[in-house]
């Protein structure tokens, strides 16, 4: 019998999806057409906000973030350990400095006391990941920084739909960031967007999505005029119709893809309580998760094995097991540029060594969700 072969995440496309596509290529508008705002407002609409700007990837979406703070030279970002690097590296883009703070080590969210214990007259915002899909604690991070005039950043990327105490992800912070990758909960190949409730925000935002230019082609051909004006320097951040018009088409089946996440990570959680050795992350209370990862901590003194072992296993059983993530600042580039040393959050460091991603996607099977979880369970008899 041949070994399976289960990725840790993959996209959900339907004819539906292909019609929406092929409308869009037979459209006259291939990129700065009507689809990108019918999506911009689309999905503004679901998670709850007032302006939505799209790019072409989350991190996109986060370095427009830190220019519409300003954030340059010396200022100060704070920014979880752990995370993916995009969460920093837009802070860097724009002259600034990251400053890392710890996580909790039951749910790898950024931990307030920590961020409180690194803020400093140069801290200008703070970037709240919202990790495998369960948002931060976004009022203790608001009680911070509200009296201190700094800004929160939601990196989004993992938790569309999910919400933090009745508030729906994408309305709770000053700028939110959302990423439309294959792997996400719902995709336009590449992409990515930014919600805010500040118009003049998303003004700025869409202009520096397209090289800084106070209009696009769209806007001119209404107008009859060619002229336009640089104003500042920009980038080439669009999003194209015909990936919009993707978008558009995967939103409407985000709330049962969301619903059938929910009920994989249920049913994998209630499988794991016979594992003491391999624990999923909390979920607090006054959340909802939206997982995009499933991710476990292997409590490595109960095994004769450490995680390399284990991940090889998975591998080697056909389990497209993954890590997320390595401390940021555990990079060459971090360490070189910026001086970062070993030691700077612990517990981010200690939990990195156990954690391993586990298949998680709407159209996993619960066969396919058996063997993931026998085949954790071998884990015990390896050495």
């Amino acid at each position: 019998m041949a070994k399976p072969s289960i990725p840790y995440g993959k996209q959900v496309i339907d004819h539906d999806d292909i019609a929406a596509v092929d409308e869009a290529l037979r459209s006259a508008w291939l990129t700065t057409g009507p689809r990108v705002g019918e999506f911009e407002r689309a999905f503004a609409e679901f998670c709850g906000a007032a302006e939505g700007v799209a790019v072409n990837s989350g991190t996109a979406a986060l370095h427009a973030a830190m220019r519409a703070l300003k954030i340059g030279a010396g200022d100060e970002v704070i920014v979880p350990a752990i995370t993916f690097a995009a969460s920093s590296n837009a802070v860097v883009y724009e002259g600034g400095t990251p400053v890392f703070a710890d996580i909790e080590t039951d749910t790898l969210l950024i931990d307030p006391a920590d961020v409180e214990a690194k803020i400093t007259p140069r801290t200008k915002a703070i970037v709240a990941v919202d990790y495998g899909g369960q948002p931060a604690d976004y009022d203790a991070l608001r009680a911070l920084a509200a009296k201190r005039g700094i800004k929160i950043v939601s990196d989004a990327c993992h938790a569309p739909g999910a919400t933090y105490k009745g508030r729906q992800v994408g309305t709770i912070a000053d700028l939110s960031a959302f990423s439309f990758h294959p792997v996400k909960h719902l995709t336009t190949c590449e992409g990515g967007m930014i919600l805010t409730e500040d118009a003049g925000m998303a003004q700025h935002m869409r202009r520096f999505r397209n090289h800084g230019i106070d209009s696009d082609h769209r806007s001119r051909e209404k107008t009859g005029t060619f002229a336009y004006d640089m104003v500042e320097i920009g980038y080439n951040y669009r999003l194209p119709d015909i990936q919009c018009a993707l978008g558009i088409s995967q939103l409407k089946h985000l709330p049962q893809w969301l619903v059938r996440r929910q009920a994989i990570a249920a049913r994998y959680d209630q499988m794991f309580a016979s594992l003491p050795f391999a624990r999923p992350l909390v979920t607090h209370p006054d959340r909802t998760n939206a997982y995009h990862l499933y991710v476990i901590r292997l409590d490595l003194s109960a095994l004769k094995i450490d995680r390399r072992r284990a991940f090889d296993h998975l591998r080697a059983s056909g389990i497209g097991a993954n890590v997320h993530y390595a401390p940021v600042y555990h990079h060459s580039f971090y360490r070189e540029r910026f001086g970062y040393q070993i030691g700077l959050c612990p517990r981010a460091e200690a939990v990195y060594q156990e954690i391993l991603t586990l298949p998680m996607f709407p159209t996993i099977t619960d066969a396919e969700m058996d063997y993931v979880v026998g085949t954790v369970s071998e884990l015990r008899n390896l050495s």
